[in-house]
């Protein structure tokens, strides 16, 4: 497992790192969850990303039990604080009273004294932006996160945050988490021009786009029973990916990925990895395997001719508009 930098920052991470949106405490059994990250861990991922919304809170639970005992120097645990966690008018956004109450419940189920990056899920147009960077400083300066970042932030909201941090004396964030692939590019017109400039690295969601770039869903056939499409709970967005037309492109992948010596999972991963703005790709997993699979993307170089045969057979499918709105779905 290869470690990069976490933005400008002297953190490294791992380059594949291991995410539990949607499948810790709803989508698997605890007993799959655990004999998941034990994959993880076997396989060189130190890093393990999170959020207090998922599955309601339960998935940080279930991270917790899974870390537990381990020497938590040779772990990157990060979680996030924006999503509802309960019915209160407090129990969401980003003001401080939620940020502290949040950091506090995330770190009790999660069993650890301090998570090493703290991220805002999401921008709170309701909450005044100096507001919660001096809570997420505070949050630093108590020791219960080492490093803060942001999720799914555009570049004029990165840019007033890093501001605000250096006209008050703040930590400055050092990582956004977008979703990224193949398929979605749409960071690369704004988001990643400023990050680099300001010294945030990526942190990306979804590098095989749900699924989709796996190839198991086929054009003009249901999706296959079992799969993560089939789960009304997974916020799976159908409509826009599902369609013959990507599905086909998708297919025309599967020579290229036969070519490089990989599995079609790994070619999406290993996409994702060439880019040097990429800090670190989330991965997910429902059994030990599927982990095993996408690990053996780290190191793999992609020369310029595979990257470019890439772009052709994709074509017009990839979304690039920066434009485009953030589904309210908590994915990141």
């Amino acid at each position: 497992m290869k470690h990069r930098f976490l933005g400008r920052s002297g953190l490294k991470i791992s380059e594949i790192s291991y995410g539990n949106w949607i499948t810790h405490g709803s989508q698997v059994e605890e007993d799959a969850a655990n004999a998941c990250v034990r994959a993880a861990l076997d396989s060189g991922i130190t890093t393990f990303d999170t959020a207090d919304v998922y599955a309601a809170t339960r998935a940080e639970a279930v991270l917790g039990r899974a870390l537990h005992g381990l020497r938590r120097e040779s772990l990157e645990i990060f979680t996030k604080v924006y999503w509802p966690t309960g019915d209160g008018p407090n129990d969401r956004g980003l003001s401080r009273k939620h940020v502290m109450e949040s950091i506090n419940g995330s770190l009790r189920r999660l069993q650890t004294d301090y998570v090493d990056l703290y991220q805002a899920h999401r921008y709170d147009y309701e909450t005044p932006l100096e507001e919660t960077m001096r809570a997420f400083d505070d949050v630093v300066r108590s020791g219960k996160a080492l490093y803060i970042g942001v999720s799914e932030w555009d570049s004029d909201q990165i840019r007033r945050a890093t501001e605000i941090a250096e006209q008050m004396g703040f930590d400055r964030l050092i990582s956004n988490q977008p979703q990224y692939s193949m398929l979605y590019r749409v960071i690369e017109a704004e988001v990643v021009p400023t990050s680099v400039e300001l010294g945030l690295g990526q942190i990306v969601w979804s590098p095989i786009a749900q699924g989709i770039l796996t190839g198991k869903y086929l054009p003009g056939q249901p999706a296959p029973a079992g799969s993560r499409a089939t789960d009304p709970t997974s916020g799976f967005f159908t409509e826009e990916l599902r369609t013959d037309k990507i599905l086909t492109r998708v297919q025309g992948l599967r020579p290229l990925a036969e070519q490089a010596g990989l599995t079609m999972a790994q070619l999406a991963v290993a996409w994702v990895l060439q880019h040097d703005f990429i800090s670190s790709a989330i991965i997910g997993a429902t059994r030990p395997e599927q982990v095993l699979e996408n690990v053996a993307a780290s190191g793999v170089v992609l020369d310029e001719s595979l990257m470019a045969a890439i772009d052709e057979v994709l074509g017009d499918v990839v979304e690039t508009d920066p434009r485009l709105t953030e589904s309210p779905n908590p994915r990141a």
